[in-house]
């Protein structure tokens, strides 16, 4: 199981939002090509990095810190927020990111994402967000009334990479994984999961491995790292045992 940890991105800044509520944030740093170094330095094989002002804009905002942070560090970054335009996905990958994270888009137009599966394989990430089971979709402002599997299972066979699931209510809250949720979504699709929202500690990493064989194959790691409730060493020395 991959460790990676997150850099969320407003205003150019560092942040962290508690629940995906923009009203409450967190700047952890106003330099976050720094913090994408020391994660590079702490062992990181891969950088999350999430363009926050863009998931409400629905276009990017912060393209040229991503492109600092591409160019400054050698482990690949996988970017999400506001990317529904597939000029957007061309010029991330052009830049160097290694994946490309899907949302709204996927909510919206099924063939779009077959489109770029097929045009970029390997690069594109589904990323399914959800509150109580439900799907939100724009930045996490909007609900809908599709389920998280339901959306999963329309892409089995799409050739994603991987999809990254978080559960809303947890993220930023540091209050454990939903690691049930996550389970059921490995075991619905074929399709590698990434679990996201609530890692509180080193007992999370614990609890995830053991789902892992249904096909977790890695977790997100944010404000805990930032608070320092985990160390990201601890945390890739225990998922490489």
């Amino acid at each position: 199981m991959i460790i990676i940890p997150a850099i969320d991105l407003k205003d150019g800044q560092c942040v962290r939002l508690a629940q995906g509520d923009f009203r409450r944030v967190t700047v952890y740093s106003h330099d976050p090509v720094e913090i994408a170094k020391t994660w590079q330095a702490n062992g990181a094989e891969r950088i999350h990095v999430v363009d926050l002002d863009g998931s409400l804009a629905g276009s990017p905002r912060n393209r040229e810190v991503i492109r600092s942070i591409v160019e400054e560090v050698k482990v690949p970054i996988q970017v999400g927020g506001g990317i529904r335009e597939i000029k957007t996905i061309e010029a991330y990958i052009r830049m160097g990111v290694h994946g490309v994270i899907l949302g709204t888009i996927a909510l919206r137009d099924s063939g779009f994402v077959r489109e770029v599966c097929n045009a970029y394989k390997g690069k594109i990430i589904l990323g399914i967000d959800a509150n109580g089971g439900k799907v939100a979709v724009q930045g996490w402002t909007e609900q809908t009334s599709e389920s998280a599997i339901d959306v999963a299972r329309r892409y089995e066979g799409y050739g994603l990479a991987a999809i990254v699931y978080t559960d809303i209510k947890r993220d930023g809250m540091e209050t454990g994984v939903n690691t049930e949720a996550t389970r059921t979504i490995a075991e619905a699709v074929d399709i590698p999961v990434i679990a996201s929202g609530g890692v509180s500690g080193i007992h999370d990493i614990e609890k995830l491995l053991e789902i892992e064989k249904y096909g977790v194959t890695g977790v997100i790691i944010g404000k805990a790292l930032y608070s320092g409730a985990i160390s990201l060493k601890e945390a890739i020395s225990l998922s490489n045992r």
